[in-house]
């Protein structure tokens, strides 16, 4: 295992070394991930799906088109039963 050093600025911010860069295949404007382990170590990947643009349709598509009312109305029943859930977690 190879360790490559970086610095970091006062904002918080690093520059992740070329090498690094070079070996994740990363480009400007690229995001990356930070995966923080239960022994205290950090390991650094790039997403699978980088963007919202990257995952369209990757759920798939609807029998039929809902409409605005139809998707406020499911969204609205969800929301009360996950408010429902957290106040009285027995109740589910």
């Amino acid at each position: 295992m190879k360790e490559v050093v970086a610095t970091m600025t006062s904002k918080g911010q690093v520059t992740v070394p070329a090498e690094v860069r070079k070996r994740l295949g990363l480009k400007t404007g690229d995001t990356v991930i930070f995966v923080l382990g239960e022994e205290g170590e950090v390991a650094l990947r790039v997403p699978h799906y980088p963007d919202v643009a990257a995952v369209l349709g990757a759920a798939g598509r609807l029998p039929e088109p809902r409409t605005r009312e139809e998707i406020e109305r499911i969204v609205a029943e969800e929301r009360a039963e996950s408010w429902r859930a957290r106040l009285d977690p027995t109740a589910q």
